[in-house]
């Protein structure tokens, strides 16, 4: 007699709801010399980890087969509030374990404001992202560019904005959401300090580098 065990995400609901999360990839047929051939869930304790085995036609002809662990986290949006006038951005700080156990010297990573997309738009999850963390309402918001952060193992897509602001456009406190643990600090930061920081390594978020970087050499700040 043949058992058949139920797994949590592939064919009944985990812990999210979520079904199927084996399937994600075996479908794709954009690039003819890529052709997945098994997709397995490693771990879904909150995002999702696979590894995916697939065969690939290298630059030469040759058929390989590969296999590829993916963290799947879903998509997210960040964004660089700035004020031109007073030359000052508007960042966070916060604990992140992942960068205190590989080296950071407290945890603590000064960011731009970002969060995941969940089912929102990115612009949309942006500015909810930015009133939580900062407590700032934005107005009119620029789309910067579309980044893969992580792309030899992570599968995010990160959405890049950028917006002005005023101290006027303060609408609370900030500091995230109790309720989901987050204890963020607003930093209110000149713009010239903020490069230093890079070059210091006292700002050492990428996406944070991207923002400031591309605010003085094609955003607000550039000469």
């Amino acid at each position: 007699m043949i058992i058949r065990v139920s797994i949590p995400g592939i064919d009944v609901p985990d812990h999210r709801g979520r079904t199927g999360l084996d399937q994600v990839g075996r479908d794709l047929d954009r690039n003819p010399d890529v052709v997945v051939t098994d997709v397995e869930l490693l771990a879904s304790g909150w995002h999702v980890l696979r590894k995916t085995t697939f065969d690939r036609r290298r630059s030469d002809g040759e058929w390989v087969s590969e296999q590829r662990e993916t963290y799947d986290r879903g998509n997210g949006a960040t964004m660089l509030l700035y004020d031109v006038e007073r030359r000052t951005v508007l960042l966070t700080r916060q604990f992140r374990y992942p960068v205190y156990v590989n080296g950071h010297p407290d945890g603590l990573l000064i960011e731009a404001a970002a969060g995941l997309l969940d089912d929102d738009a990115p612009e949309d999850a942006v500015r909810r992202e930015v009133e939580e963390e900062l407590g700032v309402a934005v107005g009119e918001v620029q789309h910067v560019f579309d980044v893969f952060m992580s792309p030899g193992s992570v599968t995010e897509r990160l959405h890049f904005y950028a917006a002005p602001y005023r101290p006027a456009d303060r609408t609370g406190a900030g500091g995230g959401l109790a309720e989901e643990g987050e204890d963020i600090e607003v930093l209110e930061l000149p713009f010239d300090e903020a490069l230093d920081m890079v070059d210091d390594g006292r700002i050492a978020d990428a996406k944070t580098i991207l923002l400031l970087q591309w605010a003085a050499l094609r955003g607000p700040f550039r000469t």
